[in-house]
């Protein structure tokens, strides 16, 4: 599948808080805690528990919360396919959606069982 302008300025308006929810409650029913969820948060987006969660108060979009994130020098080696598109193939104009799909296939593996090392890239 191919990403559009008009599919990145959806996901980049989206509240970064509406979503987080369904993040968790997906790992939760899978048996993941939520230190887990947050060491994979933390690990791609530098934020802490304590940033993230002022950062859901504030109820930032996804594109506030990209642009304050320190994206992880390693994201580069999250591939695979998410949502029916494939990471790699996300056209650098498009970056946000790059993003917003790396931080999905992250809790997709967390979610799946994958150990920790081979999520945080290590």
């Amino acid at each position: 599948m191919k990403v559009t302008a008009k599919k990145n300025e959806k996901v980049a308006n989206m509240i970064f808080a509406s979503i987080y929810p369904l993040y968790w409650n997906r790992l939760e029913k899978h048996g993941r805690t939520r230190e887990e969820f947050h060491q994979v948060i933390e690990w791609f987006t530098g934020f802490n528990e304590n940033k993230l969660q002022s950062l859901i108060a504030e109820k930032v979009t996804f594109r506030t919360f990209f642009e304050k994130a320190k994206i992880h020098e390693n994201a580069h080696l999250i591939k695979g396919i998410v949502c029916g598109y494939r990471i790699e193939e996300i056209e650098d104009e498009f970056e946000l959606y790059k993003r917003c799909r790396q931080m999905e296939k992250l809790i997709d593996e967390l979610a799946k069982g994958r150990q920790m090392e081979k999520i945080l890239r290590s």
